[in-house]
């Protein structure tokens, strides 16, 4: 991951989805036409508009409202997703540090006693340094 120009670092949330390939024209077939592949979703800087993403979308590890996160993925993707499942939060030192930090500022917004204890509640063990 490139943290060159942020002073924040980066992260992306990594799901596994499945999409499905549906052909415009009854001429057109394919099969398979179903398919698994990784979407990577970069995550906004801590702090800023979009940031919460993790705590609006997944609870303990896993996506909170699977119907809803497809929707955003298909809206994203311009193809029909059938699956998406939460595997991590991908990020570098300063990321994560500039994340906890903002977390501790808000601990209200996260019901939770500790940076560590709402980390948890939404993201689970699923967070990668890289």
């Amino acid at each position: 991951m490139d943290t060159s120009d942020s002073p924040t670092g980066t992260a992306r949330y990594v799901f596994k989805i499945r999409f499905r390939v549906e052909p415009l024209i009854p001429e057109v077939s394919v099969d398979p036409a179903e398919f698994q592949t990784t979407l990577y979703w970069a995550a906004d800087p801590p702090g800023e508009a979009g940031w919460l993403f993790f705590r609006d979308h997944l609870w303990r590890g896993d996506v909170g409202d699977e119907p809803y996160l497809r929707e955003i993925a298909e809206d994203a993707l311009g193809v029909p997703v059938t699956s998406i499942s939460f595997s991590e939060l991908r990020t570098d030192r300063a990321y994560l540090d500039a994340f906890r930090d903002a977390i501790g500022a808000n601990l209200d917004a996260f019901r939770a006693d500790t940076v560590e204890g709402a980390m948890k509640k939404y993201l689970g063990s699923s967070i990668h340094v890289v």
